[in-house]
């Protein structure tokens, strides 16, 4: 089953991730999250409402290229394992109570690596491992140990054809 395996917030842009049991994703991001209350770090440039990453990509990175990526330091908000996050671009999927929609990848940044304080952090979180923006559009709580459900295209044009294609 795809899971939450942690969630992670920070006050502002360069201030450490701490890990919280839960959090109330709201219009915006996360309550009390350094991009949802305008206090981060590429406010108001490249803002993700959200950002999620795989634990197996943060398992792999600490074991095959090196850096440590210890509690927060990949700067993402929630981590999951048992499911692919690319899969989920341009989908709906559900996280605890809440309804989000993958909008990109999301890159590293010169400045994960600076405040991880560790060379080579930006490289590790680069071909893919570096996961995904989302935005909320439904409002609930998400919380460690929460199911990560996909609800399917955001595209309509894939749910109509899906549709016609289930009347054959």
């Amino acid at each position: 089953m795809a899971r939450v395996t942690d969630v992670f917030v920070a006050d502002a842009g360069s201030e450490p991730m701490r890990s919280v049991d839960s959090v109330e994703a709201v219009s915006g991001g996360l309550r009390g999250d350094r991009y949802c209350e305008g206090r981060g770090h590429y406010t108001p440039f490249d803002v993700c409402e959200v950002t999620l990453i795989a634990r197996e990509d943060i398992e792999y990175i600490d074991e095959e290229l090196g850096p440590s990526l210890a509690a927060g330091e990949h700067r993402r908000n929630i981590v999951t394992e048992g499911v692919d996050l690319h899969d989920l671009l341009d989908h709906r999927f559900r996280v605890g109570a809440a309804t989000l929609s993958g909008t990109r990848p999301r890159p590293p940044c010169a400045h994960v690596e600076e405040l991880a304080e560790e060379e080579g952090v930006a490289r590790a979180l680069g071909d893919g491992r570096g996961g995904i923006c989302a935005d909320v559009l439904d409002p609930g709580a998400i919380a460690v140990g929460d199911a990560v459900v996909d609800l399917g295209s955001t595209d309509r044009t894939d749910d109509i054809v899906a549709r016609l294609r289930s009347e054959d």
